[in-house]
């Protein structure tokens, strides 16, 4: 499940190397991200100077889960974790607690991002390491050149679908219009090889 956060509220609970990592995905997203920890990183706190998230340097209270819509917890304090966990579960707000797959409603997928292709790898949590391994094989397999052939994919659906084709053609159509013999045709005429990667 891709979930759209733009403008929604998320809540990280830590701000070490490991935390840092989560908010920098979540920065991508558009969500509105307040962090609460004892410490943080430099690298945090220069992102609330900016202006791009909120930070407050505290201990955590379960009133900072008040009108969130999902929170991530990365503390090396278990206790923190599983209070943040429990307290969560009970006001129905999404929690990933990191590296503790049973403290988790939804998991962190290693993504391979070609514009607007996205393809996500999960093992659930059970092996992270895998999960980057696969990943670094599928931006070989999806160079490039599949972000600009989707926007294009995009734009041409539109058309299709605005068209008095009958609902047959437009499937028929849209089906050979993502082959693989089109990209490859799209990005040779772009001057790129079929992997996306520039000749």
């Amino acid at each position: 499940m891709f979930v759209k956060l733009g403008g929604r509220p998320v809540l990280v609970v830590g701000a070490g190397h490991v935390a840092e990592a989560k908010i920098g995905g979540l920065l991508e997203t558009g969500a509105r991200i307040r962090v609460v920890t004892l410490q943080a990183t430099e690298q945090v706190r220069e992102w609330a100077r900016s202006g791009r998230i909120a930070l407050e340097e505290r201990a955590f209270s379960i009133a900072d889960l008040d009108g969130t819509f999902l929170v991530v917890v990365a503390t090396s304090s278990s206790t923190v974790n599983e209070l943040v966990f429990g307290e969560a579960q009970r006001r129905g707000v999404l929690c990933n607690v990191v590296d503790v797959p049973e403290q988790c409603d939804f998991f962190y997928p290693a993504v391979v991002r070609r514009g607007d292709l996205q393809i996500a790898i999960s093992t659930s949590g059970q092996s992270p390491s895998l999960a980057q391994r696969l990943r670094q094989q599928l931006e070989r397999q999806f160079g490039p050149g599949y972000a600009a052939w989707v926007a294009e994919l995009g734009e041409t659906r539109r058309e299709v679908l605005r068209s008095s084709l009958d609902p047959g053609s437009k499937q028929y159509l849209l089906h050979s219009l993502a082959s693989r013999e089109a990209f490859e045709t799209m990005v040779s005429e772009l001057g790129h090889n079929p992997k996306g990667e520039v000749a």
